[in-house]
């Protein structure tokens, strides 16, 4: 699934700041540190803990040659002992609380554990091993304590609140007052108002929680480690293109089996393996092993831990005073309300399930046709599909892949983002990364100044969650005189070279390039003045939105022009072949839109339940698909067991972000189409009013300054062919 870094265990503002990917200049203490013996001691204790002094390097881009796992949990001590005596210094303020003394100390904040968690969570997630998952087993529940801490200190929060009564008499900018709300509602939703007993209780939850939650990836990453499917005899090969053969080949041997070929449930694994695989037994069995990951009765099985997130999180909400999880998270969404959230699902359903039916029929009537005695399964979708693709369009994408290498569609990325904002990007062979197959780039404005590293890690590997995504190890900010620049990542899941091809990708894959890079330059281009506002710090259903609008170039003819050039003859992808991309771009949108949505009401449906005793899992997903109407040849893109995005990131109650963004996505482009899609107003404009504004004013606010009004769910059925006109 594209989409941004799924969010770490506990939530955002103050120390919570560092594990949402909110980063910070990795310099020294700042003013309104204040020495705490115990920090100190630790501090005093590790010398050579690289955490414990400025990185020696460009850009103060983490030292990962020195960084070991033995100093992550003691620099997450001592971070924990500066940050409760940052806050310490601030409650015990005999001064009358004010922004500067109050608010903004508290953002100014953290920063040794914001440092520490930067490098820890991006590595947990790219490049983990067992120890690391065992320091986060130590570290989740310390981090969970001490958030609690800070969002339950009753003196902190009544100085948070005296800023807040006078608001109105304050002479704050845009920003500075919407720090000042964020930073009120984050401490009453985070049970600042709740009495001693229950903020008690509020603890024991958060605890329970987060400790499931990381247990839930934990045996997610597991069962997708274990599962191979090794095949013996090349029959059974028959209908995959060659290079999914030979990387099935090097997988076998990196996994023991020299001379078979082994497939994975890693998606550049598992979807040509699906798609092209004549084989439908095996077909099946991939399949099974991909839906079934957490929810085979073993040790690793997931069931019982989502059933007791959902209730925790049921319970949690009630004792915040909201009648669900949803209702909790929603609030500081731009839906407001899960009920705005049915309804968009309502609206879209219907012809997306309409056109997947139709999908459906035709699959079954070519499957009639060649005499084959079954019904349609889900198993089967990729590889008929494909089948019609072909018959309708003379087009599929193993005909796409020689234009796109990864390489070159890199070049498109660039290319856009120079044509649209003026950057430049120079890759850097001489800076540190944790990983030999990151690669690094330094990028420049229009005037030549230098404003951000890129970092690029983009093959799949054991030791990698799946998907793609986006962090940062530092997010741009201007606060406390400090002029902090961004140093961005993007995390994909490609297939390696093979033999003398480079890293060939499909269409689906090179858009999921622009996709990440889409939400790279919502950090890149950030200019604000708050880390707790920079960049991608917006609520989630927005922050796809930049993303989206990004995936769009790449389909442009005057792009493909400039990028998608055939890796061994140098020649231009042909215009015939450009006409059967688009005519085929609103192929399959059915499935895709139906499989979305399923998942989508899944997520909604566990996280609006109102009593507090864990759910039959299996039971409760079933009733679930039944009551949306769901058919039988379609699965939810994720089952529960291994839909890690709600149970072990940050995207409970909000999987339906990606349609709520793709909406303002195909909106907005309507304003790039309309111009010329690198029109220098409309990119600067969009630049303004969205990429470099962060979450510092409202966002649909800002979106609506930049398009002049709301954003309209037409163009996005229109996109996906499913507006009848």
């Amino acid at each position: 699934m594209k989409g941004l870094t799924l969010k770490p265990l506990v939530s955002a503002m103050a120390l919570a700041l560092a594990l949402s990917a909110c980063n910070t200049a990795n310099t020294t203490m700042q003013e309104n540190t204040a020495p705490n013996v115990v920090a100190q001691n630790i501090i005093d204790n590790n010398a050579n803990n690289p955490f414990f002094k400025p990185y020696d390097t460009y850009y103060q881009i983490p030292d990962f040659d020195k960084i070991e796992v033995s100093h992550f949990q003691p620099a997450f001590e001592a971070g924990i002992a500066q940050h409760k005596a940052e806050i310490n210094a601030i409650t015990d303020n005999l001064k009358p609380a004010t922004f500067a003394n109050t608010i903004e100390a508290l953002e100014f904040s953290g920063n040794l554990t914001i440092k520490v968690a930067n490098v820890f969570f991006n590595l947990t997630g790219a490049n983990t091993n067992e120890e690391l998952q065992a320091v986060s087993k130590v570290v989740t529940p310390m981090l969970s304590s001490s958030e609690d801490d800070i969002y339950l200190n009753n003196k902190l929060f009544l100085r948070i609140k005296e800023v807040y009564q006078s608001r109105n008499n304050l002479d704050l900018s845009t920003s500075q007052a919407k720090l000042l709300e964020d930073t009120y509602q984050a401490f009453a939703r985070g049970g600042a108002n709740l009495n001693e007993a229950d903020k008690t209780k509020l603890r024991g939850l958060n605890e329970q929680i987060s400790k499931l939650s990381l247990a839930f990836g934990d045996n997610l990453l597991t069962e997708t480690n274990a599962f191979e499917l090794v095949i013996e005899h090349k029959a059974q090969l028959s209908g995959l293109p060659q290079d999914v053969i030979d990387t099935a080949a090097q997988t076998a041997i990196k996994r023991g089996h020299p001379g078979k070929w082994v497939f994975t449930t890693q998606r550049p694994s598992i979807t040509p393996f699906l798609t092209y695989a004549d084989d439908r037994a095996l077909r099946e069995v991939i399949y099974n092993g991909y839906i079934k990951r957490g929810n085979n009765d073993n040790a690793n099985d997931n069931k019982n831990i989502i059933a007791k997130i959902a209730a925790l999180r049921a319970q949690r909400a009630q004792l915040m005073g909201y009648p669900t999880h949803a209702h909790l998270v929603l609030q500081e969404r731009t839906a407001k309300t899960p009920e705005n959230v049915y309804g968009l699902l309502n609206k879209v359903w219907p012809a997306a399930l309409a056109q997947a039916e139709a999908e459906v029929a035709e699959m079954q009537n070519l499957i009639d046709k060649k005499g084959e005695n079954f019904k349609l399964q889900a198993w089967d979708w990729w590889y008929y599909s494909d089948k019609i693709r072909v018959a309708k369009y003379s087009f599929n994408e193993q005909q796409t892949r020689p234009y796109f290498s990864l390489e070159n569609t890199l070049k498109g990325v660039f290319y856009t983002a120079n044509r649209l904002y003026g950057i430049t990007a120079k890759e850097r062979t001489d800076l540190p990364k944790y990983h030999e197959e990151v690669r690094t780039w330094e990028i420049f404005n229009a005037k030549g100044d230098s404003i951000a590293i890129f970092m690029g890690d983009y093959y799949v590997r054991d030791s990698k969650r799946g998907g793609a995504w986006m962090n940062a190890y530092r997010q741009q900010y201007n606060m406390n005189g400090v002029d902090s620049k961004p140093i961005i990542s993007n995390v994909l899941n490609y297939p390696r070279p093979t033999g003398d091809s480079p890293a060939l990708l499909t269409f689906d894959e090179a858009s999921t390039l622009f996709h990440e890079f889409g939400h790279a330059l919502h950090g890149i281009l950030s200019e604000v003045n708050y880390r707790s506002q920079a960049g991608t710090s917006v609520p989630r259903d927005y922050v796809e939105f930049p993303s989206q609008v990004m995936e769009n170039w790449m389909t442009q003819p005057e792009v493909l022009a400039q990028f998608a050039t055939h890796y061994q003859t140098g020649e231009v992808i042909p215009q015939s072949l450009v006409a059967k991309i688009q005519a085929a771009s609103k192929f399959n949108q059915g499935f895709a839109t139906v499989e979305y949505m399923a998942a989508t009401k899944l997520d909604l449906d566990w996280h609006t339940i109102t009593d507090f005793t864990p759910k039959d899992a299996a039971k409760f997903e079933a009733d679930s698909l039944n009551n949306m109407g769901l058919i039988g040849e379609i699965s939810p893109r994720y089952h529960s067991t291994y839909f890690s995005h709600i149970f072990a990131g940050g995207y409970s109650a909000g999987y339906y972000s990606y349609l709520w963004s793709d909406i303002l996505g195909a909106d907005a482009f309507e304003a790039f189409k309309e111009n010329g899609i690198f029109d220098k107003e409309t990119a600067k404009a969009f630049k303004s009013t969205v990429l470099s504004q962060g979450g510092s004013q409202d966002p649909m606010a800002l979106y609506k300054q930049f398009r002049g009004k709301e954003a309209g769910i037409e163009p996005l059925l229109r996109s996906r062919g499913l507006l009848q006109e």
